[in-house]
């Protein structure tokens, strides 16, 4: 697969200091030239709808910058991840050996973003993580030049156990898929419900991305627990939903999820989505003029309603205009440019968040609950949830 180059713009003032660059000091040279921002992304498959949110995002965020980054304008690169880890390594060096990309954004899948991962470890590029979840890359191994602008897997349900058991549910089963981002979603849910007095009656799972449900329901019904928590995302989360509803057991146990349960699936899940409870970062239902000044000029910009993915892709352009500011555009300015990034408030259209000392997001978590068809907030689950950083050395 080819990368695909984009030029945002041409300018003749850029181009004549480049023809005359032998006349300017070294340092002027350096900042005349265009910043290179490599997305690898997906862009086809299942996920290609969230590759081109986040890209859409980070754009966003630029463009009410005026498209520069310090003072600087923007080259970007492009490679389509496909989702496949396989490929994971040698696509994010094409961006960096051959594009020679001063930034590297990316990725959606976790399997995807290790490959991502250990490219940016070896080469020491800017690496800013859009989405994938994955511990490792904020735990035992992170680094200086990598941060996530969006969640680690337990985030989300780091924030669930107190508010199901606030609400009288001291007993529930969890169900997930048998994969790594399921297995650190229990991690949180686990932390969160048994330190707030829950029992988790039963851990129930099945091999991912199996559907078949079915057998799993019979026995949550037989259990009796005053609630279910899960995680689950995509046509699988749909698909749940709906055979939770048709098992008759949402009239007497209450779901609950990571918010990936019922986000961009509620067309889809239909009437059996209805008074589901999910803790996120993030609702489309915000109620504050930053999120609706925000969603505004994505839909005017994109002629597209923005979702989680849209907002996490605009919060990496904030960080990364913050560091930018701070270091005049000149991104070969490391150190001083990752103090700015670590150091930074981000005004997001999820509410105000900060970067932690393993560069993973300190944010509120929602509690939002499914009505008519929407994730209505409800409330905060809590406030400034931190990723544990487990092993985190930073080098």
């Amino acid at each position: 697969m080819t990368t695909r180059r984009i030029v945002l713009t041409r300018s003749a003032a850029l181009v004549g200091a480049a023809s005359s660059g032998l006349l300017l000091p070294q340092i002027v040279r350096a900042q005349a030239a265009k910043v290179r921002v490599g997305f690898m992304l997906p862009y086809t498959g299942t996920f290609a709808q969230l590759g081109v949110a986040i890209e859409n995002g980070f754009r966003l965020a630029l463009n009410e910058q005026g498209g520069k980054l310090g003072g600087r304008e923007v080259e970007f690169f492009k490679v389509d991840d496909e989702s496949n880890p396989a490929k994971g390594i040698e696509n994010a060096s094409r961006l960096v050996e051959r594009d020679k990309v001063d930034v590297l954004i990316g990725t959606v899948h976790s399997g995807v973003q290790m490959g991502i991962h250990k490219v940016a470890r070896d080469t020491g590029v800017l690496n800013l993580i859009p989405n994938a979840g994955v511990h490792v890359a904020t735990r035992a191994q992170c680094a200086p030049n990598v941060f996530r602008t969006s969640f680690s897997n337990s985030q989300p349900t780091l924030a669930l156990g107190k508010a199901m058991v606030d609400r009288g549910h001291k007993k529930a089963v969890w169900i997930t898929w048998n994969y790594a981002a399921g297995d650190e979603a229990f991690e949180g849910f686990e932390k969160s419900y048994t330190a707030a007095g829950g029992t988790i009656v039963k851990k129930l799972g099945l091999p991912f991305p199996n559907v078949e449900f079915q057998a799993l329901l019979t026995e949550i019904a037989s259990l009796k627990p005053d609630a279910v928590a899960c995680f689950f995302a995509g046509g699988g989360a749909a698909k749940f939903l709906r055979d939770f509803h048709a098992a008759g057991l949402s009239k007497n146990i209450q779901l609950y999820g990571s918010g990936f349960l019922t986000e961009g699936v509620l067309d889809a899940a239909g009437e059996a989505a209805n008074g589901v409870l999910t803790t996120m970062h993030y609702s489309d239902s915000l109620d504050t003029p930053r999120n609706k000044a925000f969603r505004l000029e994505y839909a005017k910009t994109f002629k597209l309603q923005p979702d989680v993915y849209a907002v996490q892709g605009y919060d990496t352009g904030l960080l990364l205009l913050q560091g930018a500011k701070a270091v005049g555009g000149d991104l070969s300015n490391k150190k001083a440019l990752y103090a700015a990034m670590e150091g930074a408030t981000i005004d997001s259209p999820r509410g105000k968040w900060t970067m932690s000392k393993a560069h993973n997001p300190v944010q509120d978590m929602y509690l939002r609950k499914v009505e008519k068809g929407e994730n209505k907030v409800i409330g905060i689950a809590q406030k400034a949830v931190a990723d544990p950083a487990t092993g985190c050395r930073m080098g």
